[in-house]
C-alpha cells in the first residue's frame, strides 16, 4: 500500500501552498513543504501499520 507516499505528496502540496499564500520566499516554501511532507508521511506510515496489523 502506498499511504506514506500519498502522505508525502499531499503534505508537500499543502505545505507549499500554505507558505505561498502567506507570502513566503522560495526557502520558506521549501521548508514548509518538507515539514508538512514529513508529518503527513508519518501519518500515512502509521495508518499503513495500523491497517496491516488489523488485517492479520
Amino acid at each position: 500500500m502506498i499511504f506514506p507516499l500519498f502522505g508525502l505528496l499531499f503534505g508537500a502540496i499543502v505545505g507549499g501552498v500554505r507558505a505561498k499564500l502567506r507570502g513566503g520566499s522560495g526557502k520558506d516554501i521549501a521548508q514548509w513543504a518538507i515539514a508538512f511532507a514529513i508529518i503527513f508521511g508519518l501519518i500515512g506510515l502509521f495508518t499503513l501499520i495500523f491497517i496491516e496489523r488489523s488485517l492479520t
